[in-house]
């Protein structure tokens, strides 16, 4: 006979599947979810582009901003259809940890290996080696803030429209638009000047020596406790004050006067930019500035008690 602490444990795991049966996905919504699965297709397409070599790194970045575009879409269509889900939430994160961590991240490892021969002479192998392991550290430290932030996001994240008016920290979609960016806006560099002219040459200089570290400023910017505005929400939705529209009127202008490349590399290079610069001013200067102030003795306040003492 089995013993009544055996039983009890057997009917203990019995109520426990059966939690876990109840827990069983049975139906998901159809149309955000192949917009999110899209997003996830256009990271790995960027991966396969980035890894066929410099004649496809351009069609890789681009394929990033393809995965922003769905990225932007579902959410939106759950929430209007009133069908947003757990499920959903975790989908749009595996795709965006493929589009906006994975992708990339591998971009600029390609991008920087193929160039890495280059700008470094073959003779010192001690740099060349060093700058290898850097370039692959950057690449990693960047996948890995992606992660948290996705995480940190999932934890943090509520389905109310009116909680989305900003984010807490670099959103992944922004920083993986600033290295794509810089990609795209080499290679249409290199389309427009010509690899030989004095301007391509400075130019692919400060692209190449200053992504890693802009990979890892990104980065941090992620896992940052920094607050960004929702560009849609924000400024786009609803009634919105005349200088809105000058503001897109501007944006277009941009593009149309400097070109694609040129203008996503400034959109999002300064999108990035702008919530550092009011953390800085904010809690740097202004900040600094009002402690000066309380503490600055107060030199009226003596002088004139010293007058009344005089009379």
């Amino acid at each position: 006979m089995a013993k009544p602490k055996d039983q009890s444990n057997k009917a203990r795991k019995r109520r426990l599947l059966r939690r876990v049966r109840r827990q069983r996905l049975e139906f998901i919504t159809i149309l955000p979810s192949l917009i999110t699965l899209i997003n996830g297709i256009c990271g790995f397409a960027a991966i396969g582009f980035a890894s066929k070599g410099p004649a496809t790194f351009a069609m890789a970045g681009y394929m990033i901003f393809y995965a922003m575009i769905a990225d932007m879409l579902d959410g939106r269509v759950a929430r209007m259809s009133q069908t947003t889900s757990s499920f959903g939430g975790q989908l749009d994160s595996m795709c965006d940890m493929i589009s906006f961590g994975v992708a990339p991240a591998f971009l600029m490892l390609k991008v920087l290996e193929h160039k890495l021969t280059a700008l470094v002479a073959p003779t010192t192998l001690v740099v060349s080696g060093f700058l290898s392991r850097f370039i692959w550290l950057t690449a990693a430290v960047y996948v890995a803030c992606a992660a948290i932030r996705l995480a940190r996001f999932n934890v943090e994240n509520e389905e109310d429209e009116t909680s989305h008016m900003s984010f807490m920290g670099l959103p992944t979609p922004a920083a993986a638009g600033v290295l794509a960016s810089m990609v795209v806006f080499y290679e249409g560099m290199l389309v427009a000047v010509g690899p030989k002219t004095w301007l391509f040459q400075i130019g692919e200089s400060v692209i190449m020596y200053s992504l890693p570290f802009i990979a890892v400023g990104v980065a941090v910017l992620m896992i940052s406790r920094i607050r960004y505005p929702h560009m849609v929400n924000q400024y786009l939705k609803g009634r919105k004050p005349f200088a809105h529209l000058v503001w897109f009127g501007g944006t277009i202008g941009l593009i149309y006067l400097c070109g694609l490349s040129s203008a996503l590399l400034i959109v999002f290079c300064g999108f990035a930019l702008i919530g550092f610069s009011k953390w800085f001013y904010y809690r740097i200067i202004v900040s600094r500035t009002a402690k000066a102030r309380e503490i600055e003795p107060p030199v009226l306040s003596l002088a004139n008690n010293s007058d009344q003492q005089d009379s």
